[in-house]
């Protein structure tokens, strides 16, 4: 017998009785399933993930040799959505919105007047925004270069 068990006792489970060739599945969305048939490879498929899939999983396999248990954590990474932008005040604003975890900002050329703003969602997702003053430069264009786990992206603004 295999048992999927999903962050709590009174969450989803998914279960494969061999002998019967019986599967149960308990207070489960209709995006977790077996990967493939629970008979020969009881890995578990979880699609489309989404934030709220994000946990601790347990997998317990019983069978004539003993009761095995396998643990395992899922992290579910978000790419932020970028932009880059100039307002009036020929201020570029690079925004790096709900990415999970918090992406990194930097500018080309270097600057070491930019200021930067983060907001934390409700759903663990943080959105962050830096700032680069170029009133005084004679530069023709600013590039935002966003660090993320998930991507990496760099856009150019034209400031003449």
């Amino acid at each position: 017998m295999v048992t999927w068990k999903m962050k709590c006792s009174t969450c989803c489970l998914l279960a494969y009785r061999s002998d019967h060739n019986e599967t149960r599945k308990l207070n489960c969305s209709e995006r977790i399933m077996w990967k493939y048939s629970p008979d020969s490879d009881p890995a578990l498929c979880i699609y489309p993930v989404n934030l709220g899939d994000e946990g601790n999983y347990t997998c317990e396999i019983v069978s004539s040799a003993g009761t095995f248990l396998f643990f395992s954590s899922l992290t579910v990474i978000v790419p932020p959505t970028v932009t880059l932008t100039c307002n009036r005040s020929r201020v570029a604003v690079c925004q790096a919105s709900a990415g999970k975890p918090a992406a990194e900002i930097s500018w080309i050329p270097a600057s070491n007047h930019s200021t930067e703003e983060e907001v934390r969602h409700p759903n663990g997702t943080v959105t962050r925004v830096s700032y680069v003053d170029w009133v005084n430069s004679t530069l023709p264009t600013v590039t935002c270069l966003v660090t993320h786990p998930a991507t990496n992206q760099t856009l150019s603004l034209d400031l003449s």
